[in-house]
């Protein structure tokens, strides 16, 4: 397919007709590009071009971001470098303390011809492809267009991309990563060693000091507040903050409000998450009536450390590795013959997880498979595997120059979350979006991912769209007027917050806690069935009961770190409720949700997005308190066919 410049004009597309009753075809999106600016110089171009309100004025509009992870510290920067005064929140001791900085792979850019002849629309494809159909289309166009910009421009930060011996910015393998429809593995993902993720954090980080970013360092964000205008419509006024350092609670106002708050890995025992990722901002957003979208689709990475859940990044295999049962068989020949270890995560995931059922695991209870990296040389394991071989040796005493590293699936990332369009605006119901209110990164749902998001899309979904959320928050700050805080805004968290404090209950947080993690691991993992979510469900309404007699041992304010475990069960067990009911609603198998009493893609009945609501007048699926609508899917060129790989 030949490419084409920034003025050349694109060939008129012909849309195939759906095969989804409902679904109409769209049109092939327009960039929104400058015509005749070269890429490198566009986002120059458009901050010169940007039609708001004078420099002069700009720190006069206040814009909060939660969350200083790669979305968060992307959209900070981004509004930091237009001149606006940036409140970034973060649960940490310090920004760059955010999750992100766990990420290893890469960052994916079909960086055109020069690399295996790939290119965007390729990109675009294997993501829809690798989401099984689920995807928006439109925001997955988006995505792969703007791929290449976000990493020159991480580049020109400063960023250290590993180098070819050119002095090209390096790209290796992925999974789901190809090319002629899937017959062959490309290199795309850029990356630094396996700390991609550490290094564009640093590298954000330094932007949004150098743009004067204030940053509220131990401010646990524990409400969103909304007021309702003179249509009913709502509108952010701005959020509610506990301070760990003093135990107060504070009311900040803003004109508009980012979440990137991360995603919610520890629902489940054996996660890749760090063990503040218990979805808050998820679960904000629910709380304060707004919906959530896609929550069954999670995505468990097929290589974590046995028994850890440590991430052993993707790249391990983009390099060579191999994985193999006790057999020492390549068992992915037989599940992906053509691109065998490099498949999409949820196929590597269920076929791991269904070597060690039919047992030819490995270890003395057969409980997990091996990743060998013994054959590739040791240099070359050194140079572009630092960390998961330091890994290895510290948590699991494995030399991975000479021994297999013991791997298992791992709960890692989750597809659904707050709804977004592609300006990451945030929906309140399945057509209307929120003025003000904007989400990016792992807490959103733009839907870029699907039912499986493809290695290394996600630090790209951050990046491309934690700076559009910035821009887009800027563009509403410039024109908005201040929404007024009601006076009882804060009342609501100081409830929950001395209910916790004073409760003298029987139960301990942390058994609850251990419970519903053992029960998400044992019913709601890699593979699924009616019984094992009733179960989970049965389960969850337990706790919640449990969760009503808690007492917490520490009364005091300054840093409760009791108090603030507590809060977070709160969201977990009503973020696993949420993602529950959506799996045993959806009864079909897609990417990550796999129902072994329907193992088929049912594309009539469920090509669509699920949507979760908190509403004490409705019932799903037996459970009372919620209440469920669904979202079209977007689509463009790319009609739903079977995954083959």
């Amino acid at each position: 397919m030949s490419t084409h410049s920034e003025t050349t004009p694109r060939p008129e597309f012909t849309a195939p007709a759906s095969c989804v009753d409902g679904v109409t075809i769209g049109s092939v999106l327009s960039a929104n590009a400058p015509v005749g600016v070269p890429s490198k110089d566009a986002w120059e171009w458009q901050k010169d071009h940007y039609n708001l309100v004078s420099p002069l004025n700009r720190r006069k509009f206040r814009i909060i971001v939660i969350g200083t992870g790669l979305a968060g510290a992307g959209a900070a920067a981004a509004l930091g470098e237009l001149g606006y005064d940036v409140k970034a929140f973060t649960y940490h001791d310090a920004p760059r303390r955010a999750h992100s900085i766990a990420a290893q792979g890469g960052v994916n850019s079909a960086r055109g011809k020069k690399v295996d002849n790939d290119g965007a629309y390729r990109h675009v494809k294997d993501t829809v492809k690798g989401g099984d159909y689920l995807v928006d289309q439109d925001a997955a166009e988006i995505m792969a267009k703007e791929a290449i910009d976000a990493v020159l421009d991480l580049e020109k930060m400063g960023l250290p991309f590993n180098r070819t011996p050119e002095g090209r910015i390096d790209q290796r393998r992925f999974g789901g990563h190809t090319r002629d429809h899937g017959k062959a593995a490309v290199r795309r993902a850029c990356y630094a060693a396996d700390r991609t993720g550490h290094m564009i954090l640093q590298t954000l980080y330094q932007n949004c000091v150098r743009h004067n970013v204030e940053f509220y360092n131990e401010f646990y964000v524990l409400d969103l507040i909304l007021v309702k205008d003179e249509e009913g419509k709502p509108r952010p006024a701005g959020v509610v903050s506990y301070d760990l350092a003093t135990g107060e609670v504070h009311v900040f106002q803003a004109k508009s409000v980012i979440f990137a708050s991360g995603g919610c890995g520890k629902i489940f025992k054996t996660t890749s998450n760090a063990h503040t990722l218990t979805g808050d901002g998820m679960a904000i957003a629910l709380r304060a009536g707004l919906p959530l979208e896609d929550m069954e689709f999670v995505q468990f990475h097929p290589t974590g450390l046995a028994g850890l859940g440590i991430l052993v990044t993707e790249g391990a295999r983009g390099e060579g590795g191999i994985l193999r049962n006790a057999d020492g068989e390549r068992f992915m020949e037989r599940y992906a013959p053509t691109i065998k270890d490099l498949a999409p995560r949820d196929i590597v995931a269920r076929a791991m997880a269904n070597e060690v059922r039919e047992g030819r695991g490995c270890g003395p209870h057969k409980d997990y498979v091996l990743l060998d990296l013994t054959h590739l040389e040791p240099s070359h394991i050194d140079e572009k595997l630092p960390d998961i071989t330091e890994f290895a040796r510290t948590y699991l005493a494995v030399e991975p120059h000479h021994q297999p590293i013991p791997v298992f699936p791992t709960a890692h990332y989750a597809m659904g979350g707050i709804p977004t369009n592609n300006e990451t605006e945030v929906y309140r119901n399945s057509e209307e979006t929120i003025p003000g209110l904007y989400a990016a990164g792992e807490v959103a749902c733009v839907s870029v991912h699907g039912a499986n998001r493809l290695g290394t899309n996600s630090l790209l979904d951050i990046n491309v769209f934690g700076k559009r959320a910035g821009r887009k928050a800027a563009e509403y700050a410039a024109t908005a007027e201040f929404v007024p805080v009601p006076d009882d805004a804060a009342d609501r968290v100081l409830n929950m917050l001395n209910g916790i404090l004073e409760g003298k209950g029987t139960e301990k947080v942390g058994a609850i806690r251990a419970d519903l993690q053992k029960a998400m691991e044992a019913d709601m993992q890699v593979f699924r069935t009616d019984e094992t979510i009733r179960a989970a469900l049965a389960t969850i309404a337990e706790l919640e009961e449990r969760y009503k007699n808690i007492s917490i041992q520490d009364k005091g304010k300054r840093f409760n770190l009791d108090l603030l475990e507590a809060v977070e069960l709160g969201f977990l067990i009503e973020l696993a409720k949420v993602m529950s009911v959506g799996a045993l609603h959806r009864k079909e198998s897609r990417g990550g949700h796999y129902r072994e009493d329907f193992p088929k893609r049912d594309d009539v009945n469920f090509m669509k997005h699920s949507m979760v609501y908190l509403d004490p007048e409705s019932e799903f699926e037996g459970v009372k308190g919620l209440r469920f609508e669904t979202k079209p899917v977007v689509y463009t060129r790319y009609e739903p066919k079977e995954r083959k790989y």
